[in-house]
């Protein structure tokens, strides 16, 4: 089936609720978006619903959709993937969790979540605090392994996968109390308590107060579950390709998928990323018959810390550091596919289920005429449900 170049381009969180401080239009309506635009209006406008009906709104299940799995058939967990990125193979009776490191703040028995990625504690002071949970609380059950920021990775063996764990990113602001009463497994709530004195304690957490940033001062885990048995792309449609994500996450998926995740120098999921080298890594492993996945983080992080002005400008640099210039250097016959994941709608702060807007855009792509991209001009283009099948119409002849 794959013949030409394809290329997909995902902005994480874009979509958005019109607000009143912009007059009644969403971010993506207020952002300056003419590359985005052009897409849309010389390609198809239309929506895409990620996230089927019932399911958690996760990037999980969101970007599994976008590379053409059905979620329903496929998603175990958000962990197991993060797990295949970094290269942790779980074996048969092991969990994956993923381990955010958080600023916890407040009196004992009623902390609150106030922050999620502890002030996006850089890589490698994550990574000192996760070698010392390691070497603290570490053994054949438990292990920790570091990611990138403030996600990383906790493997249970002959661990549950059936509790009700909560993405820290929902509870901003939140007492968190509530949140562990459900998590209601003694092995984890005693695992988190001894974490914090381990953190709270250490050189790292202690220069950073000093320097007047959060500290990492406690663990929170969660997006569990077994590894998933998945088809690559090569099996399905004869397609290989790459991956192109600061987010283990997304480089999971695609590794399951059978893409080969790119390293690229200082990317971080955030608004000081390396745009340019992930732009020049996604053309340079272009050609036909491939498919680069190229995933911007930046958005979504912006919308769960609450910042309008953040998120505007992190929609403008997706749009003037990444869909212009793949746009003027893509490789002759090649189809885009520019589309967000999910809502991180600002007056929540965390991932809502609204199908998404999307423009498919190349040869043999019937221009839509549209203004702009934005919710509301794709409201009035075709809905893909369910939306794995949206791969399949990037691939089309």
């Amino acid at each position: 089936m794959a013949q030409r170049p394809y290329i997909i381009l995902v902005g994480d969180g874009m979509g958005d609720h019109a607000l009143n401080d912009l007059g009644g239009k969403t971010p993506l309506e207020a952002a300056a978006t003419p590359n985005l635009d052009r897409l849309a209006s010389e390609g198809e406008l239309g929506r895409v619903r990620t996230v089927p009906k019932g399911m958690e709104p996760g990037s999980d299940v969101a970007n599994l959709t976008l590379m053409g799995y059905d979620p329903k058939r496929y998603h175990t967990g958000r962990a197991p993937l993060e797990a295949a990125a970094m290269g942790v193979k779980l074996a048969a009776g092991e969990v994956a969790f993923r381990c955010n490191l958080v600023t916890l703040s407040g009196p004992p028995g009623a902390e609150i979540m106030e922050d999620y990625s502890a002030g996006h504690i850089g890589s490698e002071e994550a990574a000192t605090l996760i070698g010392a949970l390691q070497a603290a609380l570490g053994s054949k059950e438990f292990r920790f392994h570091p990611g990138v920021s403030y996600r990383h990775l906790l493997v249970w063996q002959g661990g549950y996968s059936q509790v009700a764990s909560t993405p820290p990113h929902d509870i901003s602001g939140q007492p968190v109390a509530p949140y562990l009463k459900k998590l209601n497994l003694m092995a984890l709530l005693e695992l988190m308590g001894k974490a914090r004195p381990v953190l709270e304690g250490h050189p790292v957490n202690r220069t950073r107060v000093e320097r007047g940033q959060r500290p990492a001062n406690a663990i929170w885990l969660w997006g569990q579950g077994h590894a998933p048995q998945m088809p690559t792309l090569s099996e399905r449609f004869d397609l290989s390709g790459a991956v192109v994500s600061a987010v283990d996450l997304v480089r999971g998926i695609g590794r399951y998928a059978g893409l080969e995740a790119l390293d690229v120098p200082g990317m971080t999921g955030w608004l000081d990323t390396n745009y340019a080298g992930k732009v020049a890594a996604a053309l340079s492993a272009l050609a036909p018959g491939r498919l680069v996945y190229l995933h911007v983080e930046a958005p979504d992080e912006a919308s769960h810390g609450g910042s309008l002005e953040n998120k505007v400008k992190a929609i403008e640099d997706f749009d003037r550091l990444v869909v212009g210039p793949v746009i003027n250097g893509l490789p002759k016959g090649a189809r885009v596919l520019a589309v967000t994941d999910h809502y991180t709608p600002l007056s929540i702060k965390t991932h809502s289920d609204e199908p998404v807007p999307y423009a498919l855009w190349g040869e043999g792509v019937k221009p839509s005429g549209a203004a702009g991209f934005n919710e509301r001009e794709a409201a009035e283009g075709p809905l893909i449900e369910p939306g794995h099948q949206l791969l399949e119409r990037l691939l089309a002849p």
